[in-house]
């Protein structure tokens, strides 16, 4: 299948889009005002049901149009988020590294991943609030480490105030989703792909497998 033509008009070469969640608190909307506008506010603003902003950045010589939703934590938003994931091409799992509960609640965050997410969708866990006097951290690095590397996904500490790997997050999952989607573009019908991957089953199954399997 072509690329849509409006891709070639467009001020970008690709349009990322990714969502943070996370329990409330844990500094989702610092991370995103930080990364998008160079902001950030120690006023604690709850975030009612969903907000995004757009921040297009170069990676490897391409134009990447970011955009990014932040979700509300609350369990009472819970039903309007779980629509968004669907569409997302990377998620930002945040917890706070001063908070044990919402490290062990991310679990529970990815298991909503699993069950309302497409399957190919990126992934990164942050610890957020790394700027945080050692006295008052609950998460060691260590552990977060260990998390990701159980679920096989990139881990970074950042801190919105302090700016500490705010970046990288970001640019690191958007080049992760850019090589994804690049890979994708150059390989021939998806179709074929399909039927090797059942060879010795029914062929007629198969094909029609492949034909309505697009999302």
């Amino acid at each position: 299948m072509a690329a849509p033509p409006a891709r070639a008009r467009a001020d970008y070469d690709y349009l990322i889009k990714l969502l943070l969640i996370g329990d409330s608190g844990v500094g989702k909307s610092c991370l995103l005002l930080r990364f998008s506008d160079g902001s950030f506010t120690t006023s604690f603003i709850t975030t009612i049901g969903i907000d995004f902003k757009i921040r297009t950045i170069e990676l490897d010589g391409k134009r990447i149009k970011l955009q990014i939703w932040d979700t509300a934590g609350q369990e009472r938003f819970r039903t309007i988020t779980t629509a968004y994931y669907r569409g997302a091409m990377g998620i930002l799992l945040v917890y706070d590294v001063t908070d044990e509960s919402s490290f062990n609640n991310i679990r529970n965050w990815i298991r909503n991943i699993e069950q309302h997410a497409s399957d190919n969708v990126n992934k990164i866990l942050v610890g957020n609030k790394a700027d945080m006097d050692e006295s008052k951290r609950a998460v060691p690095t260590s552990k977060g480490q260990a998390l990701a590397d159980e679920y096989g996904i990139k881990f970074f500490e950042t801190s919105a105030k302090t700016n500490l790997n705010v970046e990288e997050v970001f640019f690191s999952i958007g080049r992760d989703i850019k090589q994804r989607l690049s890979d994708t573009d150059s390989k021939s019908e998806p179709s074929t792909i399909k039927i090797n991957q059942d060879q010795g089953a029914n062929a007629g199954q198969a094909a029609q497998k492949s034909s309505c399997c697009g999302s």
